[in-house]
């Protein structure tokens, strides 16, 4: 058995690193991690470094954690701004630390990877590991984010949890988009019919593309619409034309890519990828503002490709709950969290309980206003 610390993921075979994922999940593919790499998406400048761990059984790649040198709390997701200036008012640095994440990716997805029917010995292995890791560079703690909730019960006993909640669009089988309408209550199923019906009346045209369909010029659209959010919003545009064109290339089959013509121009894009049962809506961007266009490209053509496909599940993206109204319901996110110096363990353990409580009567609250019919409205 071979421990080895990787400041790339090109120095890892990516088809033995691919054999250890588990239903095609694609922010873990060797090529979405591999494109972040080469086109600056991740780095010094961002604040993320690689540093992911495998494990080698006479030299086989066994099991592996995708793991990050982080110096600052910016594309994570789940927030950790008040731990950091507790530290700071202490006089402590908290930064670095280690996280366990696909950067800029609120999505749910195994983070121990380990060959099947060895999670049990190896699992271990990789979290004595990154701690170990940890306080080689005096990082403050190491933190595993949106994973999976088999993994979260093995990290649970020796780490902090913390809760969150995302909306999700679950796939019963529809015949299609009316069929799934039908299970709605009147006043929703009327509202999401008028919205899709403005888009259309509007004269936006909708494409849907795989990374084999994509053009250059698609991608170069859609990468216009991804910097205007973020210039917009005032935010930092990570992703880049560079990457959007590599992985539509390299993994065409998990692109989803909806463009929306209007006047003989493409105004506005949202991508999405797929895995082999679940759809995840990532990014959108326009130059003319549209009425309900965002509605009909991230979540009606979504929910329309996963009946048409087959997949179970839809994951938008983080918060949103103007979501609930069109067919998505609460679904609780984990993440697991070890600070190696105990000098606020009791408060930070507190404040996770306190969260987990919050968070457990806001989903709850949310489930008294879904969209879907109940026993008394059939």
């Amino acid at each position: 058995m071979e421990i080895r610390i990787h400041t790339s993921i090109d120095d890892i075979p990516a088809d033995q690193w691919n054999a250890l994922v588990d239903d095609g999940y694609p922010f873990l593919q060797h090529a979405f991690l591999a494109a972040m790499e080469r086109h600056g998406c991740v780095g010094e400048h961002f604040g993320w470094l690689p540093r992911h761990i495998t494990i080698h059984d006479e030299g086989r790649l066994v099991a592996a954690l995708p793991l990050y040198e982080k110096h600052n709390g910016y594309g994570e997701f789940v927030f950790d701004h008040a731990w950091a200036d507790a530290y700071q008012r202490a006089g402590r640095r908290y930064y670095p630390k280690l996280v366990s994440a696909i950067p800029y990716t609120p999505a749910t997805g195994q983070r121990l990877l380990a060959a099947p029917g060895r999670e049990q010995s190896l699992w271990p292995l990789l979290l004595e590991t990154a701690r170990k890791l940890a306080a080689s560079i005096d990082a403050s703690g190491l933190h595993i984010l949106f994973q999976t909730a088999r993994e979260h019960e093995f990290t649970a006993p020796t780490m902090l949890t913390r809760h969150d909640c995302q909306f999700h669009w679950f796939n019963e089988g529809y015949r299609d988009f009316d069929d799934f309408l039908d299970r709605l209550t009147a006043k929703k199923r009327k509202n999401i019919r008028q919205e899709r019906r403005r888009v259309m009346q509007q004269g936006v045209r909708l494409r849907m593309l795989d990374g084999h369909a994509a053009t250059h010029e698609d991608w170069e659209a859609f990468s216009i619409f991804y910097q205007r959010t973020f210039d917009e919003k005032w935010g930092m545009a990570t992703f880049n034309r560079a990457f959007f064109e590599e992985v539509g290339k390299s993994m065409p089959e998990a692109i989803v890519l909806v463009l929306a013509d209007l006047d003989n121009e493409c105004i506005a894009g949202a991508l999405m990828y797929r895995s082999d049962d679940t759809l995840y809506g990532r990014h959108w961007g326009c130059t003319r503002e549209v009425d309900r266009l965002h509605f009909e490209a991230c979540y009606y053509q979504g929910i329309d490709y996963c009946i048409e496909h087959g997949l179970r599940r839809f994951e938008p993206g983080a918060q949103g709950e103007h979501k609930v109204a069109r067919g998505f319901v609460p679904v609780l996110t984990r993440s697991s969290h070890q600070l190696l110096d105990d000098i606020y363990q009791d408060a930070i353990e507190r404040f996770c309980a306190h969260e987990r409580d919050a968070i457990a009567g806001y989903m709850a609250d949310l489930d008294d206003h879904t969209p879907y019919k109940r026993l008394t409205d059939q």
